[in-house]
């Protein structure tokens, strides 16, 4: 692709991104869920005629994909390079401020959903403590956002019922750090990063909320992040703590190629 062609395809997408309504059903579909254009309709405030023409439009542009099962039409992000372009484009839009201050509800700077992985300040400090303990290190200098996990790290993940070889052998970055955007950190991102937010999910570490990219930590998720971890957490910002055994129910969920 040459420059100027390169130059009319960027300013595409950006226009694909850049409508109200389309922004919005991009951002809804960071949890890794798949949704309806019936769904995306609400989301977006607009009639569903409007929003089958703009699921068409982002199909289109390649930023999402549908998935078809029986009579229902399901849409989610295309791949997990389109969740990392939204995540950017969050960090860029809070930029224009010099002085950084979060105004993420606290439910969700807490803990997310980022596509198939977990953002927030749970996210962060686990991140951290990964890289503190030598589980996780950076092999290139010149590819800072890339980890390699280490022996005693892979130990670690194995001891939590993470297949690691399988989590390896998928076509996509092991591991890598994905910039937070409500806490202007790196949290743990890659196909390692989604396996560990799938052993929360079924550990029942943590719960998610149906409509929303919310996850909250359980009272067993948080005996567990301090025994494993040391990470204590004082006070939980999402309210009164979820039971252990709740059983969210949830949109249908879509592995990433």
């Amino acid at each position: 692709m040459d420059a100027q062609s390169n130059d009319t395809a960027i300013s595409r997408v950006a226009g694909a991104i850049a409508e109200p309504a389309r922004t919005k059903m991009l951002c809804s579909l960071m949890d890794g869920h798949a949704r309806t254009s019936t769904e995306m309709a609400v989301i977006a405030d607009v009639s569903l005629s409007t929003a089958s023409a703009h699921l068409a439009r982002l199909k289109e542009d390649g930023l999402v994909r549908l998935y078809t099962q029986g009579r229902h039409r399901y849409y989610s992000l295309a791949d997990a390079h389109v969740a990392q372009a939204m995540e950017a484009l969050m960090v860029i839009s809070h930029k224009a401020d010099t002085r950084y201050v979060s105004t993420t509800p606290s439910r969700l700077q807490f803990a997310r959903t980022c596509y198939d992985h977990m953002a927030g300040t749970l996210a962060v400090q686990l991140h951290d403590h990964f890289l503190a303990s030598g589980w996780l290190i950076t092999p290139n200098v010149d590819e800072d956002s890339a980890y390699q996990l280490t022996v005693s790290g892979e130990k670690a993940m194995s001891g939590l019922g993470i297949e690691v070889e399988r989590v390896r052998a998928q076509r996509r970055r092991f591991a890598c750090s994905c910039l937070d955007w409500s806490m202007r950190r790196p949290h743990l991102g890659g196909a390692l990063g989604a396996a560990f937010l799938q052993m929360t999910l079924s550990r029942k570490w943590v719960i998610q909320d149906l409509d929303s990219r919310a996850l909250a930590l359980t009272p067993k998720g948080r005996k567990e992040c301090y025994g494993r971890f040391g990470i204590v957490l004082d006070n939980n910002p999402m309210g009164k703590a979820v039971g252990a055994d709740s059983t969210p129910l949830a949109a249908p969920a879509l592995s990433v190629p």
